[in-house]
């Protein structure tokens, strides 16, 4: 393919993809050794309600209302996982079954009765997002790449997931010490005046923008995986925080690309004449490099050795 045919077509739906696996995936590592890994997925559930009471407050899908609205909702979502599990003595699984079930499904309801089809929100666009028709229609080729008129054609959603995406990195950079510390032992974190309570509802909310920033592009399906999938398969890499960190943006990244391509490409190498979804294969490929590091992975017969900050 031409840089004619690529630069509009696929570079932005390409970066848009790769942005949303990293942004999910570095939170997702916390998540995962907080063993709070069912959060991510509750999180990926509960904004859909959340932005749809944005939508139906301010009449708009804007940045700044979904994001508020999201991070209300997972802050909702999280305090009554708390008060479930501490009134109704359950564990924290149930309790955020319940939670997040219960939420989706309103939200679901909220959109099937609220007439938000003029605006492409619905429960088909929540699922599998729109990332194949984020193209660049003002591009020409690589040279766009430097021209300011062109630049300002580009689909909303990219910078949209790339200021997610910095944002979210600054406060994995600006807190690390403090994560690793509550992470791996709360206790001692505390002695050292962490407010454990605070930083673990600041991941999550950390986590929600990343979602609510994803979510519009490539919907639930890879928001769900890459706060998951690229972590775990890292997990199974090696047995220090810095390395596994790296390991999921790696796997993110090789999952963004190749389930891209796969999508688009894949059917078409096996004779079939229509693409598949882009969010569900890239999906696919993260859960198909998770399955192979449970096999390959050095760390596969160690998983319950603690991991080295």
């Amino acid at each position: 393919m031409s840089g004619e045919e690529f630069v509009p077509l696929s570079l932005t739906p390409l970066l848009i993809g790769i942005f949303a696996a990293i942004a999910c995936a570095l939170p997702g590592n916390f998540l995962l050794l907080r063993r709070q890994a069912l959060i991510g997925d509750a999180i990926s559930h509960v904004v859909l309600p959340g932005i749809v009471v944005a939508f139906l407050a301010t009449g708009m899908i804007a940045a700044w209302p979904m994001m508020l609205g999201a991070a209300g909702a997972a802050v909702v979502a999280v305090i009554l996982i708390e008060a479930i599990r501490r009134l109704g003595k359950i564990e924290p699984g149930a309790a955020m079954g319940v939670v997040f079930t219960a939420m989706f499904a309103g939200g679901v309801l909220l959109l099937e009765q609220s007439d938000t089809s003029s605006v492409h929100l619905d429960v088909e666009h929540a699922l599998f997002g729109n990332l194949e028709s984020l193209i660049w229609l003002d591009a020409i080729g690589w040279s766009s790449l430097w021209d300011i008129k062109a630049l300002r054609g580009l689909p909303v959603e990219l910078p949209r997931i790339a200021i997610a995406l910095v944002g979210v990195s600054l406060f994995t950079i600006v807190f690390w010490r403090p994560l690793k510390l509550s992470t791996f032992d709360e206790g001692f974190a505390q002695t050292l005046g962490i407010r454990t309570n605070l930083l673990g509802l600041a991941l999550v909310i950390t986590a929600a923008i990343a979602a609510v920033a994803a979510f519009d592009a490539v919907g639930s399906i890879i928001v769900i995986a890459m706060f998951i999938c690229p972590p775990a398969a890292a997990r199974l890499m090696t047995n220090r925080l810095e390395h596994q960190i790296g390991w999921s943006v790696v796997f993110a990244i090789i999952s963004a690309v190749l389930g891209y391509v796969l999508a688009g490409y894949g059917p078409l190498w096996l004779g079939a004449q229509n693409a598949v979804s882009a969010a569900g294969m890239i999906a696919t490929v993260s859960g198909l490099i998770l399955t192979l590091t449970a096999f390959f992975g050095p760390c596969r017969t160690r998983i319950g050795a603690p991991v080295e900050g």
